[in-house]
């Protein structure tokens, strides 16, 4: 075996060890959560020596702090648009609408208005500003910041990843698909991700995080056609008495895919949900380091002892009682709610 090859199955296998517990979660969660949370810890493993040892010691943090963002649409409003964009809204359909709408903010606001952007979704926008705030994080020296900004920018950057995040018909109500956002981000992650290849290579600088966030955008994008026409042609094909199975979740017990018809629907589409979500997993590691060198690659051994302040722990404490006291989330509703 050669030094390369032992040296990545190392990685990979340190990376599997650690993240062992955490796969196995019998809970079904949509992207935004499970997935979320595998995204944000394999990133981790993407990051270089300077990084490397202090992501790994609050890798629980960068974790289980993956899905805040969606916890805090219960209480606050402005939240809900930070995740999306339903960038086919400005176009007729057909038309490529990345030709039509701006990249730079200013420049949309000017030509759609702030409210028509944010009624539609904003989170190629977003995804820069939470980059600025990382690299002040890293300049300050703050682990709470660091932590804090690290965590929260990876689950943006997931959000982009995912070609249902990109479009009006995020549900598929429109197409009479009900239900395939929570097949295509919950089920099959749920049940095929463990056999999964994360061994997505090294973070890489990005020379401009507006662009590298409009490039997740236009990906996850162009692979909604195959979403929809491989989701509806395996309906009219697979045996109906194969479809759906029921399994016990809570005190009851709820209708979902059969493992047959969900291992068939990511079949068809070329494994498109690994892609994805190797895709986000090498993203999130690269935005991370990114932050970390425009803000001078500040020597992260010398505060790496310090832990989460008490300060931070009772902020996301609070937010965690008002998501619990808020019955509905703002803006419109995800998967599993």
């Amino acid at each position: 075996m050669s030094r390369k090859t032992a040296l990545r199955a190392f990685v990979l296998f340190l990376g599997l060890a650690i993240a062992w517990p955490f796969f196995m979660q019998s809970e079904a969660e949509a992207w935004g959560f499970y997935g979320h949370r595998r995204i944000n810890r394999m990133a981790v493993f993407t990051l270089p020596p300077a990084m490397f040892g202090f992501y790994k010691r609050h890798i629980d943090y960068i974790t289980d702090h993956a899905t805040d963002p969606d916890s805090r649409r219960y209480a606050v409003a402005a939240e809900a648009p930070r995740h999306y964009i339903d960038i086919d809204h400005y176009v007729p359909e057909g038309e490529d609408p990345f030709k039509e709408v701006p990249k730079k903010w200013d420049l949309a606001v000017q030509k759609f208005t702030e409210d028509t952007l944010q009624a539609y979704g904003i989170v190629p926008w977003y995804i820069p500003v939470m980059y600025g705030r990382l690299v002040n994080a890293f300049k300050r020296g703050s682990v709470d910041r660091i932590l804090y900004y690290s965590a929260e920018i990876g689950h943006y950057i997931g959000d982009a990843h995912v070609p249902l995040h990109t479009t009006e018909n995020y549900n598929g109500d429109m197409s009479g698909q009900h239900g395939i956002h929570a097949f295509w981000e919950s089920r099959i992650p749920e049940l095929n991700a463990e056999s999964y290849d994360h061994f997505t290579g090294r973070a890489k600088y990005i020379e401009d995080p507006l662009e590298a966030a409009w490039d997740a955008v236009i990906g996850s994008h162009a692979a909604l056609d195959t979403v929809f026409s491989k989701e509806k042609e395996l309906q009219a094909t697979f045996p109906e008495s194969g479809k759906y199975v029921y399994e016990q979740r809570g005190r009851g017990s709820v209708q979902l895919y059969s493992q047959e018809f969900t291992a068939a629907y990511e079949q068809s589409m070329g494994g498109m949900v690994e892609r994805r979500m190797n895709a986000a997993i090498i993203s999130v590691g690269s935005f991370w380091y990114s932050a970390w060198v425009d803000a001078g690659q500040p020597d992260l051994d010398h505060f790496d002892q310090k832990d989460v302040s008490d300060s931070l722990k009772q902020v996301l404490k609070a937010e965690d009682e008002e998501r619990k006291n808020s019955s509905k989330a703002f803006g419109r509703e995800e998967p599993g709610e």
